[in-house]
């Protein structure tokens, strides 16, 4: 299967045309990654705040934000800019060290897992050959217990698994060249209905997302584990949090709907229009679709969490613990190794 553009040797090839040496050109691309998925990363949660905000005022019949900008778009940009001017409060008897850093190791797992998501058309900044699990081992850096997390933990990696299984590869590029042929009806969601949805609901505990927001208990009088930050490193941990939120959301796309895939494949669209797929307006239609559906689909699932929130109670920490051990996780190995027989009986279909 194809790899994507490699935009780290197009980036410094074109340096180096340019008449930068090889060693500049390399030292230059190295944050350029980073700072491109801190903005994509920066404008994904802003937009997440704001559909929070206004999803939840509409389930509770109320207007929600609504003057700053139209329809309060710029809500979330105003309340971005007061926390970055409150005041930041260390408290006296804390490591100024440590809890400095902490919002920082909250953040820095969740941009580093950007990098590994094809977010359009042969249209990803690293193509990993571990980039299916990159995601679920640094994200594995969290403030709750380790029996709590290991509980879902697992069953998201054995859901993977399966899909790895089938894609016959870690990377997410092979993962959703391995759904583009037939369509929507070559979605891995069709193959694969008990593996997406431990995967939803092991992402939802994995982000820390109603029902399973544990670590964060929003109707009690404190907030939880952030509770003593303020200002911007509370705008950091929040950073990571809906940032987090928004990467399952992506990553759920790539694994079980198609990533970038229209429903309908444009080859056979441009087949049916009687236009050669290699034109280059096509090629360039090709790609702006592509990257509207990642969002599409993305933004639809995040909508999907939202309502979730809105609409359910918390669970406690023994059904949670219950839900992960007992079912969950048998579930899960059950899954994988049906896929695995599946694989050896049917070959064509599942990836043999």
């Amino acid at each position: 299967m194809e790899s994507g553009i490699d935009l780290q040797s197009s980036a410094i090839q074109l340096l180096v045309d340019l008449g930068l040496p090889s060693a500049l050109a390399k030292v230059l691309w190295l944050p350029l990654p980073m700072a491109l998925m801190l903005v994509v990363a920066t404008v994904g949660v802003l937009i997440a705040v704001w559909l929070e905000r206004k999803i939840s005022a509409a389930v509770q019949q109320r207007y929600g934000p609504e003057y700053a900008g139209p329809l309060g778009v710029l809500q979330p940009v105003a309340d971005g800019l007061k926390l970055l001017f409150k005041e930041d409060i260390v408290p006296d008897r804390a490591d100024p060290w440590l809890f400095t850093i902490g919002p920082a190791i909250v953040v820095i797992p969740v941009f580093l897992s950007y990098l590994i998501v094809p977010f359009g058309q042969n249209l990803v900044v690293t193509d990993l050959g571990i980039g299916a699990f990159l995601w679920i081992s640094l994200s594995s850096v969290t403030p709750i217990g380790l029996l709590m997390s290991i509980s879902y933990e697992i069953p998201l990696a054995l859901s993977v698994l399966a899909i790895v299984m089938m894609s016959n590869s870690l990377s997410t590029i092979d993962i959703v060249n391995q759904q583009a042929d037939h369509g929507i009806l070559g979605w891995n969601i069709w193959r694969q209905p008990v593996g997406f949805i431990i995967f939803w609901i092991s992402a939802l505990a994995e982000t820390e997302r109603l029902p399973f927001d544990l670590p964060e208990a929003e109707e009690e009088l404190v907030a939880g584990y952030q509770t003593e930050y303020t200002g911007r490193k509370y705008a950091l941990d929040d950073l990571g949090s809906y940032g987090n939120r928004i990467l399952s959301a992506l990553l759920f796309a790539v694994f079980y709907l198609g990533g970038w895939s229209f429903p309908i494949p444009v080859d056979t669209l441009a087949g049916w229009i009687g236009v050669s797929p290699d034109v280059a307006w096509v090629q360039v239609i090709t790609a702006a679709i592509g990257i509207t559906m990642v969002l599409v689909k993305t933004y639809a699932l995040v909508f999907l969490a939202i309502l979730l929130r809105w609409t359910t109670p918390r669970v406690r920490i023994d059904q949670l613990l219950n839900l992960g051990w007992k079912f969950l996780l048998p579930v899960s190995l059950a899954n994988l190794l049906i896929t695995a027989g599946l694989k050896l009986a049917f070959p064509v279909a599942f990836g043999g």
